[in-house]
């Protein structure tokens, strides 16, 4: 896609009874993000029109309904109408209906980015045990994503302009960890990340720091021994393969003075040891970015918050860095494209030529 054309943006409702419809709504408020890319929401315009009516002081808003991406208009909201007409709003409520909903968004979007009609994918929270209820059959959109494109490995990225967090482990449970992490997972974490943060952040050689699993990395092995056993030896292979990884390092400490400053990106073991700490530094501009895949995907570093759905009380920020992280990822990855083609190209090579047997 050229630089100079517009964006297509997909975005996905989530769970309709969830804050999804209402920090798209505010972080599409302002007309003047229209010059910057086009939206596409995929849901429902009932809804859309349910929760425009509840947000207080909202400039007016142009919108368009269409049945593909492939007919958005530049200068509105183009909403994809995927849901049924009598579609029924229960803001607070987690129910059947909504999860088969989202589920039913995402199927559409995911299509539709597949069939080259969107450029990048941002998807609203949804409930993840409602969704397997209904047959989802996956832990949350990072695991879907990875199956509907065929990808060996994926890596959950927490980003924002302050730090960049991943994690070894994603949504398992807790006491799965340890024997979930070996030295071939963490490897080939950081592998993917070395290759995300250069193609789709544009860090050239970034430095990856490595967390211990146990407190204090193990004390010697006293504490536990993942960190003599399995992460210092995935970490000196990686450094064998010129991965500037490094580690590992206690979180409790590594967080606390905020030595994650000196690094580009930090890799966690499990979900809550890098999210905990993300979340605290970066809330309100989080995004959740799901490295690996050919497309961009971003998300809020949120979820569905039914105590505040319906209540005008929901901030936008997160929603509305996840739109403009993903069209700048897409940059980049097209910047790095682009010059990996041009390295391929000899200058001293004729593109065409005469062969001599």
């Amino acid at each position: 896609m050229a630089n100079d054309r517009k964006p297509i943006v997909g975005i996905t409702q989530g769970d309709g009874n969830g804050i999804g419809y209402e920090v798209i709504i505010k972080a599409l408020s302002d007309s003047r993000i229209l010059d910057s890319f086009t939206p596409v929401i995929y849901g429902s315009s009932k809804i859309f029109g349910f929760y425009r009516k509840l947000i207080h002081e909202l400039e007016p808003v142009d919108t368009n309904v269409i049945n593909s991406a492939k007919d958005a208009h530049a200068k509105r909201i183009n909403i994809v109408n995927c849901l049924a007409d009598n579609v029924f709003v229960e803001p607070g409520q987690s129910t059947p209906q909504s999860a088969k909903d989202a589920m039913t968004a995402l199927e559409w979007a995911i299509r539709d980015i597949k069939e080259g009609h969107i450029d990048v994918l941002v998807t609203a929270p949804i409930n993840k045990k409602a969704m397997v209820s209904e047959g989802f059959g996956y832990a949350g959109h990072t695991e879907y994503l990875q199956n509907a494109f065929g990808v060996s490995d994926i890596a959950m990225l927490m980003v924002s302009d302050s730090i960049k967090v991943a994690v070894v482990t994603g949504h398992i449970p807790l006491r799965d960890v340890p024997a979930a992490i070996t030295e071939e997972k963490i490897l080939g974490k950081l592998r993917l990340l070395k290759a995300s943060l250069e193609r789709d952040f544009g860090i050239d050689s970034p430095k990856i720091a490595v967390l211990s699993l146990n407190p204090h990395s193990g004390d010697g092995g006293l504490l536990g021994d993942e960190e003599q056993r399995v992460i210092i030896p995935a970490i000196q292979k990686a450094q064998d393969e010129g991965i500037n990884a490094f580690g590992p390092f206690s979180p409790d400490g590594y967080f606390g003075v905020g030595e994650y400053n000196r690094f580009d990106v930090t890799l966690a073991m499990y979900h809550d040891q890098g999210l905990e700490p993300f979340k605290a530094i970066s809330f309100e501009d989080g995004v959740n970015y799901t490295a690996g895949l050919p497309i961009v995907r971003t998300s809020p570093d949120h979820g569905t918050a039914y105590s505040m759905a319906g209540r005008d009380l929901a901030d936008p920020g997160s929603m509305r860095s996840s739109i403009f992280r993903a069209i700048d990822i897409m940059r980049k990855r097209e910047a790095w494209d682009a010059l990996q083609a041009g390295k391929m190209v000899s200058p001293a090579s004729p593109s065409t030529g005469s062969r001599r047997d």
